[in-house]
């Protein structure tokens, strides 16, 4: 393919991919900002301890995804068309196990994992029904974030994008809605954002409507082997979601016993911002990886090397944007979420806010390296990217530092420990183009 095809290619696939990442993410951001000003601080430190859940539902949702397109993408470049409906059949097979197990949890254990999130008495009855609906809509966050990564890799990334932004939108809509006319406090902010995938679903459902589909849902029994590097390629994403649910649990419990509800409510802040910040490097991720997969089914060596140059070029130019941005306007950016105007959280959310987000283009490389190594069917090196910037590193890094610095150390964290993964990184990467990391 010649070079002004291929950047053509990317850019076309990324900005729809980004737009759309950029959207979904907004189901969190718009609950925040409603949350906020519809039921205060207490209502935001609610949110923030339910948040890692949700994490865990989309996480589960795009490991399923990423792996499984990526393996239907990789078998259509080699032209092994039932392999790719196999692919996509066992995926399907596979994504409603946990599905349904996650339902059950919230209709049997909602109070359990309340309680071990940390919720105190004057937040536990906001954070048990937030717990509660988003668990019982895990099938429909799952199957929409599943099939959206189909259709994307099915060449179709407009409506991908379309789905998600309608998804988006309707969840603000449904939010103001519920949250303030028709005063449903906390139900109404999950109700909105549970409805948001059942809604881009249906909007989804036109890629079949209009027979554009090229993958098809076959008899065929699940295989195990297929089902497990399925979800071995979509592991990566897993965790990249999963690092933000981890990194809240291991912060929520050292700023209450630093600052208390408050303290939580403005890492609450934070934290959300940074969902929709990493939202936009995994749009860039996903929007190169039908490429990638693409490139690597043909035996394309060259054509990958210059798509992931595209994708650093890319997030280092937004990464400068997005610092200055939050540099230059932290005060007005955490006002918008203070609807109290509580002092004391715009003090710890402002100093947050300019340390936290030095991250980020460090994050965006990390990002964009494992989803590289995915793509080309390079599991390990990506998961041990992925583990050690959401498990591994991260939360040694967050107590050691908050003892030493209290909450600067905990701001802190991020940023040193996203740096130490990086070079991490360059050193697979490295190995991998010599031909000693190939796994």
């Amino acid at each position: 393919m010649k070079p002004e095809t291929l950047l053509k290619e990317f850019f076309q696939y990324v900005i729809l991919n980004v737009c759309g990442m950029v959207g979904l993410s907004c189901y969190i951001l718009a609950d925040t900002f409603f949350i906020s000003n519809g039921l205060g601080a207490n209502g935001l430190a609610a949110l923030n301890l339910a948040i890692p859940i949700y994490s865990l539902i989309h996480g589960s949702g795009l490991m399923f995804g990423m792996g499984g397109a990526t393996k239907y993408s990789i078998y259509r470049g080699q032209k092994r068309y039932h392999h790719a409906d196999k692919a996509f059949s066992n995926t399907i097979y596979t994504m409603a196990i946990p599905a349904v197990i996650f339902m059950l949890a919230g209709l049997f254990f909602s109070e359990k994992l309340t309680r071990l999130l940390g919720a105190d008495a004057d937040v536990f009855l906001m954070t048990k029904t937030y717990l509660q609906v988003i668990l019982l809509f895990a099938p429909a966050f799952m199957a929409n974030d599943t099939l959206t990564c189909f259709v994307r890799n099915d060449k179709n990334p407009k409506l991908a994008m379309i789905s998600m932004l309608t998804g988006s939108f309707s969840n603000i809509i449904l939010d103001y809605i519920f949250i303030f006319p028709l005063n449903m406090g906390i139900l109404g902010a999950v109700l909105a954002t549970g409805l948001a995938p059942v809604i881009s679903l249906s909007v989804l459902s036109r890629h079949w409507l209009t027979k554009q589909n090229q993958f098809h849902l076959v008899q065929t029994n699940p295989s195990f082997c297929l089902a497990g590097n399925i979800i071995s390629l979509g592991a990566p994403s897993f965790i990249t979601e999963m690092a933000s649910g981890v990194v809240m649990v291991a912060f929520n419990t050292i700023i209450l016993h630093l600052q208390g509800n408050i303290g939580v409510a403005a890492y609450g802040i934070i934290a959300n911002l940074s969902l929709v910040v990493i939202s936009i490097y995994t749009g860039i991720a996903q929007g190169t990886q039908p490429i990638l997969s693409r490139a690597y089914g043909f035996g394309e060596r060259e054509n990958q090397k210059q798509i992931l140059k595209y994708a650093l070029r890319t997030m280092l130019a937004i990464s400068c944007g997005i610092y200055l941005i939050f540099l230059l306007s932290a005060g007005p950016i955490v006002s918008i979420f203070n609807g109290e105007q509580n002092i004391q959280l715009q003090r710890i959310a402002e100093a947050g806010l300019k340390l936290y987000f030095t991250a980020i283009p460090f994050v965006g490389f990390n990002i964009m390296i494992s989803s590289y190594f995915t793509s080309a069917e390079k599991a390990l090196p990506a998961q041990i990217v992925s583990l050690s910037r959401g498990f591994l590193v991260i939360i040694p890094m967050a107590f050691f530092l908050s003892f030493l610095l209290k909450m600067t150390g905990v701001w802190l964290s991020f940023p040193i420990t996203e740096c130490f993964v990086t070079l991490a990184g360059i050193v697979l990467y490295i190995k991998s183009e010599r031909g000693k990391g190939n796994v």
